[in-house]
């Protein structure tokens, strides 16, 4: 059977990782932690990028960095993965979900604002399958309210809205480097993105356990010493080396899922216009990154169709992501949501783009 899911192997991962090993410095901001943060810097335009364990333990520490207290508001899609709630109830926030767009299954910009009350600190959009949001919208109603943006862009690396890297429009940004992700840091990682310069100082000291050992190391202050709040919130150097490999070949391995993913929507193209399936939709401003395919089945209790794909030695799965607003946690919402109905009626594709190919192909 076609894996659901392969992990991106350039063949250059193991010499990176014997090298980190060889130099002595296996903890975090390492040789190769400098390399992909520097990459990152340059390649997507962000003022700043801090490699962390996991794109949850980046929404933690934006969650942090934001300094939300018990009782602040925090708006997000009620189509979610957890991970973007649990950062914020983990500081006492209130989950405010909005309901999400039936096209592009991303927030729906236009019921924002009506969700907004004189507690509400952030708007936390989720870029689903790497199809932005409508970033300018949100963005201008953020500045109208003096409210913070974080894009959980966990699923957005290498994706733009209007030429501009996702994760760079927000105040913060955050990234996943999980093996389901299209580019891995050999298993588990994720990196946060600072746009806002005020930001930075404090972020790297909640990143270094609340201190100011970044700054130490870079000849900054004589000693370091417990400045504030913090966590452990580093990728190890050796994850980063496996990481680095993968963001060398970062355009090459984007052209394969495109690839892939235009494959799917031809072969799949007339069961939409018969009317049996829907397919993605990718808005004009949007440049993807092939993260995910997936369908709209019409008749969500007719899944015949997906048992003989399963038959034929091809995998389909579920939609990863939840109803949120139905999960246990500390949330309201303020609509009927579209997102019940689309998680039951969705089903994504394998991800694997040379076995899949062929596949395809043939």
């Amino acid at each position: 059977m076609i894996p659901f899911n392969a992990p991106p192997v350039v063949g250059t991962e193991l010499d990176y990782m014997q090298s980190a090993m060889g130099s002595g410095k296996l903890c975090g901001d390492g040789g190769f932690t400098r390399r992909c943060q520097q990459w990152m810097e340059q390649r997507f335009g962000t003022v700043k990028a801090l490699l962390t364990p996991s794109c949850t333990a980046s929404l933690e520490m934006a969650a942090l960095l934001l300094d939300i207290q018990p009782g602040d508001e925090v708006i997000m899609p009620s189509y979610t993965f957890v991970s973007t709630a649990n950062a914020f109830v983990l500081r006492g926030a209130k989950i405010v979900f909005v309901d999400i767009r039936r096209d592009t299954m991303n927030i729906d910009e236009t019921l924002i604002e009506a969700a907004i009350t004189e507690k509400t600190r952030a708007i936390v959009p989720v870029h689903y399958a790497g199809v932005a949001c409508e970033m300018d919208t949100i963005m201008a109603i953020a500045s109208r309210h003096n409210l913070f943006v974080v894009e959980d862009a966990a699923q957005g690396v290498m994706s733009t809205y209007k030429g501009r890297a996702l994760g760079t429009i927000g105040h913060i940004g955050c990234f996943s480097f999980h093996e389901t992700k299209n580019y891995t840091a050999g298993g588990e990682g994720g990196a946060t993105l600072i746009n806002d310069r005020q930001l930075v100082e404090r972020a790297e000291i909640i990143r270094e356990k609340g201190t100011n050992r970044s700054q130490f190391f870079r000849g900054l202050v004589d000693k370091y010493t417990w400045r504030d709040i913090g966590s452990s919130y580093l990728m190890s150097d050796l994850q980063a080396a496996y990481l680095w490999a993968q963001l060398e070949a970062a355009e090459k391995i984007n052209q394969q899922r495109l690839t892939l993913w235009q494959s799917y929507y031809d072969a799949l193209l007339p069961l939409a216009r018969a009317g049996r399936i829907e397919l993605p939709i990718v808005p004009a401003d949007c440049g993807h990154n092939a993260h995910m395919f997936y369908i709209k089945l019409r008749d969500i209790d007719d899944r015949s169709r997906l048992n003989r794909v399963a038959e034929r030695g091809r995998n389909s799965r579920r939609l990863p992501l939840y109803p949120a607003a139905q999960l246990p946690g500390r949330g309201e919402l303020r609509r009927v949501p579209r997102g019940r109905p689309l998680y039951h009626s969705g089903e994504r594709a394998p991800a694997a783009p040379a076995p899949i190919l062929q596949s395809v192909g043939g």
